[in-house]
């Protein structure tokens, strides 16, 4: 191959990539990987809604050779950018399959959620589940310890029309939970904290998987379902370097330019600048909702405590520390963390039974249905990529 031809492979993939980019937000893009994908071309993965890979394929910008040349360490196809490596570590699998022909019924089966364009509204796909169904089996998932673990998937699939919901990068920033699904047959995006990873805390990894979802709900008319468990944002000093600041800014920007139907339900707790940045009602939201035992604050109950009472506990003999501290996390939950006092203020709009949480998001999204919302003209916005 000459020099000449080599360098006009460079600006075919080039023009490629500037297709996806118009095609952005504009018509869904969905790319399957079923063998090598490598070099430039392997960045218009990073161009597409949604990638599907092989369980086979690879994709990596720079091969094992120049990682060889240039570090001097030896590393495999698949250990560099194998589907395991981006459904894992890097996420730009949202699925990996076993073959080509499941790649293309997953490519089919996402595509059923989407409308074919920004102007269509996605398809309804009505299955016969009764939107007043009570979720008995939601309610019932949920610890009534605000720090025992459980999966939220088991909240999500009870609310949702059943066995319709589809979720995304699984096995990526697993502590945030992505996915499409259907309410009442239509197709809604879903985000929720996961409590049995990492406690259900936000990292740099989980803003950026939510904020790509969110963002792409958005573009495609997909209602966003957001559920909430959430003890805060994950502390560290190489989240704080690695710019957790930037990172979570992301997912605060995606809601809050967000211009598509936003319901929000409060499972458990939800504390300080995480509550804020999953959909709360000051960034927006259409319509938030808590269960009963829901704990909205600044901070949970023994960490607020240890602060405002903290000079006076450590005065206290060891048996009635342990008695004042029970009694002052109790008087700060009633007085501050309930989600009453939340719906006082008008940051929950209503206190809805467990099991009626289907029913009550059904006649919510019924009522947003013909929401619609602009944003003053401009060029485009400046993300905090």
């Amino acid at each position: 191959m000459s020099a000449r031809s080599r360098v006009a492979s460079l600006h075919a993939w080039g023009r490629i990539a500037r297709a996806l980019g118009e095609a952005s937000g504009v018509v869904p893009t969905v790319l399957c990987v079923i063998g090598p994908a490598v070099s430039g071309p392997a960045l218009l993965l990073g161009l597409a809604d949604v990638v599907i890979m092989t369980s086979d394929a690879f994709a990596y910008v720079s091969g094992p050779d120049t990682v060889l040349a240039f570090t001097g360490i030896e590393v495999e196809n698949q250990m560099l950018g194998g589907a395991g490596v981006h459904d894992r570590r890097s996420g730009v699998a949202a699925l990996v399959v076993a073959d080509e022909d499941e790649a293309r019924l997953a490519m089919h089966t996402i595509l059923d959620y989407l409308p074919a364009n920004h102007l269509e509204d996605p398809p309804d796909f009505a299955n016969g589940d009764p939107v007043d169904r009570e979720c008995t089996r939601a309610a019932a998932a949920v610890p009534s310890r605000s720090n025992a673990p459980y999966d939220m998937r088991d909240v999500i699939e009870d609310v949702l029309d059943s066995e319709s919901f589809l979720e995304l990068h699984a096995n990526h920033a697993t502590n945030m939970l992505v996915g499409l699904g259907r309410f009442a047959g239509r197709p809604v995006g879903v985000i929720a904290n996961q409590p049995n990873q990492r406690a259900g805390t936000i990292d740099i990894e989980a803003s950026e998987k939510a904020a790509r979802f969110v963002q792409w709900c958005d573009c495609f008319n997909l209602p966003l379902l957001t559920f909430v468990d959430t003890p805060g944002f994950e502390p560290g000093k190489d989240l704080e370097w690695r710019g957790m600041i930037r990172h979570g800014a992301q997912l605060v920007f995606a809601y809050a330019a967000a211009t598509v139907p936003r319901i929000c339900v409060v499972v458990r707790k939800s504390y300080g600048g995480a509550y804020i940045v999953m959909d709360s009602k000051g960034l927006g939201n259409d319509w938030c909702v808590a269960w009963p035992t829901a704990e909205i604050a600044v901070m949970g109950a023994p960490g607020a405590v240890r602060i405002l009472h903290g000079r006076d506990l450590a005065r206290a003999t060891p048996e009635d520390r342990a008695r004042q501290q029970l009694e002052l996390e109790l008087e700060y939950e009633t007085r501050f963390s309930n989600p009453y006092v939340a719906a006082e203020r008008g940051f929950v709009d209503d206190v809805i039974a467990a099991t009626d949480t289907r029913r009550e998001l059904a006649s919510a999204l019924g009522k947003l249905a013909s929401k619609r919302e602009h944003h003053p003209t401009r060029r485009h916005s400046n993300t905090p990529l």
